[in-house]
């Protein structure tokens, strides 16, 4: 009896250690047809289904400070069936796609001012878009004076990578005339409280608004109204009475934000990194940023439903900083009140009061 059950114990021993080896070869070198249904799983489920409201969407929450967990600056919304993106730094149209957007569906860019971090990733933006709708058309581009000669510039620069993906995937795949885009620009004047609608279409509206980012100029900010929803972004600033007054009673304000006492860290620390100029620039920064206090300011004021940072600067290493960021923040807005991060998805469904946040790359 002992020696029957030593056997069958070796034997089941065996069979346990086969199947976690059999596992082990499935694990490194997996087969084809799982590999295939694993796929066909992904691809299902990539796509966001989002109902019909206002959203958006964070894909860049970062600035020219590297920071690996954060792409350039860049805010997806969409209304309805309408996608917009606001600002396009680097790496957000990865993310967009990442988020299960389609980026060949994107309807039209706006540009806030063209700093190099909010318009680095124009180029790839406005390829993706033709290479995935198959578009006829430009991708529109909207922007204050100077946006002809920034989209003038990418499409001199994608002209060659253009050639190379029409000869090799065919005009009716890609039609020459949808590579690029069109810019459309506007000019707000000198008049700080200047706003313009620019675009209203099919229930959506938006307006552009003069910002305080000197000595750029001109620099602007958005705000999107679609069936009873509404939202500002905020665009490089300081604190200006014009954000405060288009922010008015809107569901969600999307405001850059200046921890300057975290940044002052960095600058007096400068020599670490090489020294070079980055004690100037940090330096500098402060001057034309916003803060998060400030922010939280505008909101109070302007009795803003929702408030989400983004531009985050300097970059925080852990979240055990948010607070510290924040600072006194919560003090002067006593509403919701968050530090966006990339794939940050904030829904406002139409004709309705609710807000529901999703973070989509957790």
């Amino acid at each position: 009896m002992k020696l029957h059950r030593k056997r069958v114990s070796i034997i089941v021993a065996s069979i346990l250690l086969l199947a976690i080896l059999g596992g082990f070869v499935i694990i490194s070198n997996p087969p084809y047809w799982l590999i295939n249904a694993a796929a066909v799983y992904k691809m299902k489920n990539l796509r966001l289904i989002l109902e019909d409201g206002l959203h958006a969407l964070l894909t860049g929450t970062g600035t020219p400070l590297a920071d690996i967990k954060r792409a350039g600056p860049s805010v997806a919304v969409q209304a309805g069936n309408k996608l917009f993106i606001v600002d396009a730094g680097d790496g957000s149209a990865r993310n967009l796609q990442g988020a299960g957007l389609n980026i060949g569906k994107v309807d039209a860019v706006f540009l806030t001012h063209f700093h190099s971090d909010h318009i680095g990733g124009l180029g790839e933006t406005m390829l993706q878009r033709w290479a995935a709708g198959g578009h006829s058309g430009a991708l529109p581009v909207y922007g204050p004076v100077g946006a002809n000669a920034v989209v003038a510039g990418f499409k001199i620069a994608y002209e060659q990578d253009k050639g190379y993906r029409i000869v090799h995937h065919g005009e009716k795949t890609l039609p020459p005339s949808g590579a690029g885009g069109k810019a459309i620009e506007f000019d707000l004047g000198r008049n700080p409280m200047a706003s313009k609608v620019i675009y209203n279409k099919e229930g959506v509206k938006i307006a552009a608004f003069n910002v305080d980012h000197a000595p750029v100029y001109p620099a602007v900010g958005y705000k999107f109204e679609y069936k009873g929803r509404s939202l500002v972004i905020s665009g490089d600033t300081v604190y200006t009475e014009s954000l405060v007054e288009q922010s008015k009673g809107v569901d969600l304000l999307i405001c850059e934000a200046t921890n300057q006492e975290l940044l002052k860290i960095i600058n007096q620390n400068a020599g670490l990194l090489g020294g070079g100029t980055i004690a100037r620039i940090t330096e500098d920064i402060p001057k034309y940023h916003i803060t998060p206090q400030q922010a939280a300011k505008v909101a109070a004021k302007a009795e803003v439903r929702y408030l989400t940072l983004t531009h985050i600067l300097p970059p925080l290493p852990s979240t055990l900083l948010q607070n510290v960021f924040l600072g006194d923040a919560k003090k002067i807005y006593k509403g919701e009140i968050d530090i966006g991060r990339d794939g940050m998805l904030i829904s406002m469904p139409a004709n309705s009061r609710i807000i529901k946040t999703k973070y989509l790359f957790d």
